[in-house]
């Protein structure tokens, strides 16, 4: 891949991801247009980038930053957060969800193929009682999504998870899907799944939430870029709800309304 189409390829992605790919990117990126390479039937980077400027590209932009996407996550990632949730949000936030006869809301705003937000649900589950709680769960990813909303693991995906969670959340695939589990009804009903760019207008949700999960996403975005998403997604959380980001991620360079409880774990103020 030569240096112009690195650099095409880049400030494309930015554009229309908001995803910051640096100089040291460039291998993986290669990698990654190895697949849309084939996909497409081209033989180099140069008729792909021309593919790219075509006037029927959207598709193909689509399947780009699909390719482009890191998502890397498995079930209870960062467990500690899924603790914090159980112990420390839901007992602080719920009752007065149920005063009025609300819903406890969570937003999970980088779903990926869906182990973040089944894991909030497992957890809520756990503590709520069935009717009054929802999840929102996005990705801008079209590919990772049709996977979440399927809710189909393999054995080796689902097997650090407990197992009583595994009897109690999951159906056990036999014959032609044997090795697959799928999560129950109980919890799928209560989720509900769409694409979504983060940075793209305001998200369609008219309702706050109590909790915001969005873990590493930030990692890929430039300062400006992180400070813009903190902001809209302080705007989304009821007074003193709480915004969960990834342990790697820190938000202390960017200016935003919320203040640290714990590590990766931030709340709007209760007066706001």
């Amino acid at each position: 891949m030569r240096e112009q189409e690195f650099e095409y390829i880049r400030s494309l992605v930015y554009e229309r991801s908001r995803i910051n790919l640096g100089t040291d990117k460039r291998e993986l990126v290669s990698a990654r247009l190895g697949k849309r390479l084939r996909a497409t039937n081209l033989s180099s980077v140069s008729d792909y980038c021309d593919l790219l400027r075509s006037p029927g590209a959207e598709e193909e932009l689509a399947h780009l930053i699909d390719a482009i996407s890191t998502n890397h996550t498995f079930f209870f990632r960062e467990n500690a957060h899924f603790d914090f949730l159980r112990q420390t949000a839901v007992p602080e936030l719920a009752p007065a969800v149920a005063a009025r006869r609300g819903k406890f809301r969570v937003w999970s705003a980088a779903c990926s193929s869906g182990e973040e937000p089944y894991s909030i649900a497992m957890t809520l589950a756990g503590c709520l009682a069935d009717s009054s709680w929802h999840i929102e769960s996005t990705d801008i990813s079209h590919r990772v999504l049709t996977k979440a909303v399927a809710g189909i693991y393999r054995n080796e995906t689902v097997s650090r998870l407990p197992a009583d969670f595994l009897r109690m959340h999951f159906q056990r695939g036999f014959g032609p899907q044997e090795g697959n589990y799928r999560v129950k009804a109980t919890l799928r009903d209560h989720i509900n799944f769409q694409q979504l760019n983060l940075l793209d207008g305001e998200p369609p949700f008219t309702e706050p939430f109590q909790v915001i999960f969005c873990r590493n996403v930030m990692i890929y975005f430039d300062n400006a870029t992180q400070t813009e998403l903190v902001n809209r997604l302080a705007r989304r959380l009821v007074p003193g709800g709480y915004l969960f980001v990834g342990h790697a991620e820190s938000l202390s360079s960017i200016r935003h309304p919320l203040k640290s409880v714990k590590p990766a774990i931030y709340r709007r103020s209760v007066q706001s």
